[in-house]
């Protein structure tokens, strides 16, 4: 299912610079990411598990958008 996930633009210019073509979509780069990661025995430092933990809590009292809101609240 897809979903809106809210990004810097610093940090949405650096997943620019990991395409490997200007379709290949943000979900195939940060997929890539991780596989990357898991083969390298990498794991996600402290202030990344605090903030998956958080946006885990977010999604489950529904403090979440869907694309459809998002696009009505600024009339895309």
């Amino acid at each position: 299912m897809p979903t809106t996930i809210q990004l810097t633009e610093k940090t949405k210019y650096k997943l620019e610079r990991f395409k490997h073509h200007p379709r290949e979509t943000y979900e195939e780069v940060i997929t890539e990411l991780m596989e990357l990661a898991e083969e390298d025995g990498l794991e996600f430092n402290k202030k990344t598990k605090e903030s998956i933990a958080r946006s885990r809590a977010d999604i489950k009292k529904g403090r979440v958008y869907s694309t459809k809101e998002l696009i009505e609240e600024l009339g895309i």
